[in-house]
């Protein structure tokens, strides 16, 4: 079975699914993203919202090929062949995992600038699931 997300749990979480919506730590002004229950760096709660560019650098990366692909995503595999996943450390500190789209899997190198964008991820329970993939930077 792969990673199942309620429509009810989607639902909560889609500020942090359809924008870069990130908090900042009141106490330390550390930034997270996805949002946080506590700031990872100090412990205190209380944040305020902040926008974040959606820009970044590959921080690591893995390539995954038809076999290697958790179930949501047989489909995408089967169609596309290979594809990239890596972590990505938006330009605001945090580390996100997301595909990497639109690039040669062979181009891709640790540090490459991405920009995130919006995107169709999945369908389930008859409900598209949006959410984040990244792409080269125009420079």
């Amino acid at each position: 079975m792969g990673a199942h997300i309620s429509i009810p749990m989607y639902e909560r979480t889609v500020g942090q699914r359809l924008a870069f919506e990130g908090e900042r730590c009141t106490e330390c002004g550390t930034v997270a993203f996805p949002p946080k229950a506590a700031c990872p760096d100090c412990r205190n709660d209380e944040f305020e919202t902040v926008d974040l560019s959606g820009g970044g650098k590959i921080y690591s990366y893995t390539v995954l090929s038809p076999g290697g692909a958790p179930p949501e995503f047989a489909g995408q595999a089967r169609a596309e062949g290979r594809y990239v996943v890596a972590v990505v450390e938006l330009a605001e500190g945090p580390r996100i995992t997301a595909q990497v789209t639109d690039v040669d899997p062979d181009e891709v190198e640790i540090g490459m600038p991405v920009s995130g964008e919006i995107r169709r991820i999945y369908e389930e329970e008859g409900v598209v699931r949006y959410g984040f993939k990244f792409a080269p930077a125009d420079d």
